[in-house]
């Protein structure tokens, strides 16, 4: 059965020459029908703009109006590029309950949006896109976005949705179509003239995780192309890495974080290798400021091919209104030899700086396990997104004949591209020991509030670092602690259990799960049964220290409030190795309860009975990279264990002393999943040698 028709138009025939025969989807302010063409035979789109009952008369006639002169350009923008969903026709319609609406009608098209690619391709297990396949895939859209900035249009709703696959994916270039109804301004101008969220309780005109500054507040000045330029950024970053550049949490939380200077999702930021020049084309194409932004796609485009030594982007038509807009212009393209880069992907390292033009090689200390290199985990998909996600995620392009500014007043118009001067060389490349991830300085809200948590996480306060560190990507390795160890610099990790009260039954049953014991079976295990003092020694001789409490919580939270690593999804077998159905089975086995209340915290079998090889669970690492930063073994910290005041903090080191040491992130044996809350926290005998503690290192960046 097809969706429920709120126009009630199945059935009816529109213009005399489209039957309207199903509801394809709706939003607040259009609905979508398939039609067929009675004289052509053919299926067609049906666009209806239902979204005017709430407005007068008078203001009425004035969106109609908008949304024919919106229809008109659209119209002569999609008879030029292939890429852009073509418009057929446009009219009026009233309908049985006596409703004027205005219609488009557009080509039917099959196939699937590329946010349903990839998710069903992440769902699959594939990998994510080389940096090559990315602008191979989405050339066809740029082209289209190239030509539309060129004539001062911009779109406003970048995102995977948007984006309409017509082939398969993986099979070098593929059509594409940017899907394009023509009413995005004209929602912006319904928005205006209502006071939206007053008289409609509308959503906003854009998606918030696909935002951008200007967009979320008008402070950062008028939205237009380079609205589009950074939306592309984000798209491409999610493409790259299997993670979406900006939280998809509240709209508030997908703010900050759109604006956070300090923190930029940049490819590197999200997890993946790229050279130092393509790093600066993104932190620049993300730029907080729009006049610091790329001012059109063709621009980003050529400056992106010039960093990876590629032929710039053929000039599409010719530039009929220069963008309104304060800011530079494009860079003269860099020519060479056509090489695409090869080998972006999750990273697990913050790349040394390399030579001019070479892709650096940067590998953690050991080889990348198989399920690393298989990629991030599940991309949600967004049909119920918070913003204004027209069926088929077909927003509309909207003409930029005057860009305002903040103040009302009309910015100049730029010089050409050819006039624009070169922008400086991009800055050099953070390094960080190998293996480590560099974590720039942030705020965020260390622990809850939530009254369902422990009162040792409250009360949630501000804590502000304003050092960038360097977080190991793994847990330590037994394979990483005996390369040191047998050096002296660390003691020999225990092979035994030893903690206040242990029983002999618990030294028979978890004795044999200090990995030490097995040193090639279990190398690429988290190191065990290791002391405070142990895990201390072995960061110095690294020349690194154990991360202090604040730094641990935010490299796995990040500044989102996101309630895991992972996002707010509940802890499941696939994200992280706690306590399923395999733990309580080797329990069972050994006649002893690991989880010590009965019970497992998921149903099904994450394939590790204990302790998992590190990486084995990349779809449940933090925003930054940081893997197995819940589950697998509790990590040791710097901190002395004391209870949080509400006071905000500056690189807090904890107390001076104390009882005990602080452990995070719950371990293999975990069954609540409040012990993998990233503001969970527990303490500990700094003598304690466990089979369920380990620990990584950290050190402040210095660049």
């Amino acid at each position: 059965m097809g969706a429920a028709d709120p126009l009630d138009l199945i059935g009816t025939t529109i213009a005399g020459k489209y039957t309207v025969e199903r509801v394809v989807g709706a939003s607040v302010y259009a609905v979508v029908y398939k039609a067929t063409h009675l004289i052509w035979k053919r299926p067609v789109a049906i666009k209806v703009f239902s979204g005017l009952a709430n407005f007068s008369a008078s203001e009425r006639t004035q969106l109609l109006d908008a949304f024919i002169h919106e229809s008109t350009l659209l119209a002569d923008l999609s008879a030029r590029s292939a890429a852009i969903c073509q418009a057929r026709d446009v009219g009026s319609l009233t309908t049985n309950a006596g409703l004027s609406a205005p219609y488009m009608v557009l080509e039917w098209l099959e196939g699937r949006t590329l946010d349903a690619v990839l998710a069903d391709e992440s769902a699959r297990g594939l990998p994510p896109r080389t940096l090559a396949q990315v602008v191979t895939l989405l050339e066809p859209v740029v082209t289209a976005l190239a030509l539309a900035h060129r004539k001062g249009i911009a779109h406003r709703d970048i995102k995977p949705a948007n984006v309409f696959v017509l082939g398969d994916a993986r099979e070098g270039a593929c059509p594409l179509k940017l899907l394009d109804f023509g009413i995005a301004k004209v929602v912006q101008d319904a928005q205006t003239m209502a006071s939206a969220f007053e008289r409609t309780n509308s959503p906003t005109s854009f998606t918030p995780t696909y935002g951008t500054p200007e967009q979320f507040s008008r402070a950062h000045g008028p939205t237009g192309p380079w609205t589009d330029v950074f939306a592309l950024a984000l798209v491409m970053g999610e493409m790259l890495t299997g993670r979406e550049g900006l939280p998809s949490g509240s709209v508030t939380q997908t703010g900050y974080a759109a604006t956070d200077k300090q923190v930029r999702p940049t490819p590197r930021t999200l997890g993946a290798i790229v050279t130092d020049e393509v790093e600066a084309v993104f932190r620049k194409a993300l730029a907080v400021s729009p006049q610091e932004r790329y001012q059109t796609a063709g621009e980003l485009w050529n400056e992106l091919r010039g960093a990876m030594h590629m032929d710039p982007l053929r000039r599409v038509g010719t530039t009929d209104t220069p963008p309104f807009v304060a800011g530079e212009g494009p860079a003269a393209p860099r020519r060479g030899d056509t090489l695409p880069l090869e080998g972006a992907g999750p990273r697990v390292a913050v790349p040394f700086t390399p030579p001019p033009a070479l892709r650096p090689d940067v590998a953690p200390s050991e080889p990348i396990p198989a399920a690393v290199a298989r990629g991030a985990g599940l991309i949600a998909l967004r049909l119920g997104a918070v913003a204004l996600v027209l069926v088929g995620g077909m927003a509309g392009f909207f003409v930029l004949l005057r860009a305002s500014a903040p103040d009302g007043a009309t910015p100049s118009a730029q010089p050409s591209a050819t006039q624009s001067p070169t922008p400086p060389s991009p800055p050099p490349a953070a390094t960080c020991a190998k293996g480590a991830i560099l974590i720039q300085p942030g705020t965020f809200y260390m622990g809850s509030d939530d009254r369902e948590d422990f009162e040792f996480e409250r009360p949630a306060h501000r804590v502000v670092l304003r050092e960038a560190f360097c977080m190991d990507a793994f847990e330590v390795t037994v394979a990483d602690y005996i390369a040191v160890s047998d050096t002296g610099a660390a003691g020999p990790a225990g092979q035994t259990n030893d903690w206040r009260g242990i029983t002999a039954a618990e030294r028979q049953a978890f004795d044999p799960l200090c990995n030490v014991r097995a040193p090639e079976d279990r190398a690429r295990h988290p190191i065990n049964c290791v002391t405070w003092d142990m895990a201390e020694a072995y960061c110095a001789a690294k020349r690194m220290r154990l991360p202090t409490e604040a730094e641990w919580e935010y490299a796995a939270r990040g500044p989102d409030g996101r309630k895991y690593p992972w996002g707010d999804e509940l802890p499941s077998a696939s994200l992280l190795n706690a306590c399923g159905k395999e733990c309580v089975d080797w329990g069972k086995m050994n006649r002893l309860d690991p989880t010590g209340i009965g019970r497992a915290m998921y149903p099904d079998d994450d394939g590790f009975p204990t302790t998992a090889p590190v990486g084995s669970f990349p779809a449940g690492k933090s925003r930054y990279g940081i893997q197995d930063v819940v589950g697998n073994v509790w990590e040791w910290v710097k901190d002395w264990y004391a209870p949080y005041t509400a006071d905000e903090r500056t690189d807090p080191r904890g107390p001076e002393s104390g009882k005990e040491r602080v452990i995070r992130g719950g371990a293999w044996n975990g069954a609540m999943a409040a012990w993998v809350r990233p503001t969970f926290r527990y303490h500990d005998a700094q003598t304690k040698r466990s089979h369920g503690i380990g620990f990584r290192c950290a050190a402040t960046f210095a660049p």
